[in-house]
């Protein structure tokens, strides 16, 4: 009896089936991205931390392009003590509204320390992210690695960043503002700021060791709670046990980097209850890339969870 070229085949109904799927996959991730889950809490308009056991602060170019002049107010107005990730110019708005800066920009995390030849730059940027740290009384300067160079091994790249963070600590110290050596994922390659292919501090462990060789009180540990997840893991045991060395703090979801909600793999309310019951008194970042239509309101969600 001759086939029917009507009927289906097994694998073309296979292949219909997940390609409904994916497309399913896909509009609901569209709609997903257009604002919270159902079973995400938001935060009325009106609402405001506590900041009892939690500073918060928010880096502000995930939030871009949302003009400064609104951003700044409505940060302040539900309840974040500082700001970061802005150009100096904003700071006098945001002194303004009672705001502080709570980190200051160094040099950039391509061209870093683990080339020899950029020491000369990245001490010039340290050095006067330290000033400006002083003169608005901002407890922490970002430093990192640089990206790996061919040519550049992991020992001399390793030894190249400990001897520069010796020579410019002591600038830091007599100032009594910390560096903050900034561990990122190598591994996300999808987006510009999810992922950083190559960067030679990777590894939050090769990231310690170094600040345990530089040997200063004043060298600490950025510990990006999305960067140590992806690249790491085991999040909280990590945190507890990298406490010492911790100076700054930044959250985001993971995967995508997105808000602190339930469509991410990472327990947020069992993270920042780690941190409020542990001794650290620094600054807790939103550094997540908001997802939501409404990104005010996607703030306000990823503050409150915080807000412990």
């Amino acid at each position: 009896m001759p086939q029917d070229k009507t009927r289906l085949s097994r694998r073309d109904l296979i292949k219909s089936a997940v390609g409904t799927s994916v497309a399913g996959l896909v509009m609901a991730s569209t709609v997903q991205a257009a604002g919270p889950s159902t079973e995400t809490k938001v935060p009325a308009e009106d609402f405001k931390a506590t900041g009892r056991n939690i500073k918060q602060s928010v880096m502000a170019w995930c939030f871009n392009p949302m003009p400064m002049e609104t951003f700044i107010p409505a940060c302040a107005k539900m309840g974040l003590q500082a700001m970061e990730g802005l150009d100096v110019n904003w700071y006098p708005l945001m002194k303004e509204h009672g705001l502080k800066v709570s980190l200051c920009s160094g040099h950039g995390f391509k061209d870093g320390p683990v080339n020899p030849d950029n020491h000369a730059m990245c001490t010039e940027k340290l050095k006067g992210a330290i000033d400006t740290a002083v003169k608005w009384n901002c407890p922490s300067v970002i430093t990192f690695t640089g990206m790996s160079e061919k040519g550049i091994g992991f020992e001399q790249g390793t030894k190249n960043c400990v001897d520069f963070w010796k020579s410019v600590i002591p600038y830091a110290e007599e100032n009594n503002v910390q560096l903050v050596l900034e561990h990122l994922n190598s591994r996300d390659d999808s987006h510009p700021m999810k992922g950083h292919p190559g960067y030679f501090g990777d590894d939050v462990d090769h990231c310690l060791d170094m600040i345990k060789q530089v040997d200063s009180p004043k060298m600490k540990l950025l510990f990006d709670f999305y960067h140590v997840q992806v690249m790491n893991g085991d999040v909280i045991r990590r945190f507890r046990q990298s406490l010492p060395y911790i100076g700054h703090i930044h959250t985001a979801g993971n995967p995508g980097r997105g808000e602190l909600d339930e469509t991410q793999e990472m327990n947020y309310t069992a993270i920042i209850k780690a941190v409020a019951e542990s001794d650290y008194d620094g600054y807790v970042v939103q550094e997540y890339i908001p997802t939501w239509d409404d990104k005010l309101a996607s703030l306000r969600h990823g503050v409150a969870l915080c807000d412990v």
